[in-house]
């Protein structure tokens, strides 16, 4: 069943779209903030953004890899919609116990789709993509529910990827209204 793109786009603006001042993680200020909690935490919404993501996914992969916190409860949906299975990327490594960046089982070698919510300058999204390179991970895919359209789509093509967004910015102002 096809999602209706400007419905899901009403329904995320309605919920998750907050107007005044904010500090985004780059640090750069900002008059509107996606507030993405609000939508991964609606099972309905969260649902339909699935839906919809799921298309977008790469045609080749082995695992989905939810960026902490936002791309944790997508990568799950995804991963129980797919039927691919999913890792959890922390923002560093844990200092007690396995003391992993990545958790859930995984080998040297294999493809995986990195999932965040938001994307706005790239940065957490190319250090993620980069540390997980360095353990060996082929990560060449950056699936995201919105692209604020800031400088992230060119900071992850400079590392290699694809920024596959289910919406940018200028989408979700035409759709939503």
């Amino acid at each position: 069943m096809a999602v209706d793109r400007a419905a899901l786009a009403r329904r995320i603006k309605e919920v998750a779209y907050l107007t005044g001042q904010f500090t985004l993680r780059s640090g750069a200020t900002s008059s509107f903030y996606w507030d993405k909690y609000r939508f991964e935490s609606d099972p309905a919404i969260l649902a339909a953004v699935t839906e919809a993501m799921l298309p977008i996914l790469p045609e080749s992969y082995d695992k989905l890899a939810g960026l902490e916190l936002g791309g944790i409860p997508l990568a799950t949906s995804l991963s129980l919609q797919s039927g691919k299975p999913c890792l959890y990327v922390r923002k560093e490594a844990k200092s007690y116990g396995t003391a992993n960046l990545v958790e859930g089982g995984h080998r040297p070698g294999e493809r995986v789709v990195v999932i965040e919510d938001v994307i706005t300058s790239g940065g957490q999204a190319v250090t993620s993509v980069q540390q997980m390179r360095e353990i060996g991970f082929v990560v060449e895919d950056v699936v995201c529910v919105i692209d604020r359209q800031q400088g992230g789509q060119a900071a992850i093509e400079a590392i290699g990827c694809v920024l596959r967004p289910l919406f940018t910015l200028a989408e979700l102002e035409v759709l939503a209204g």
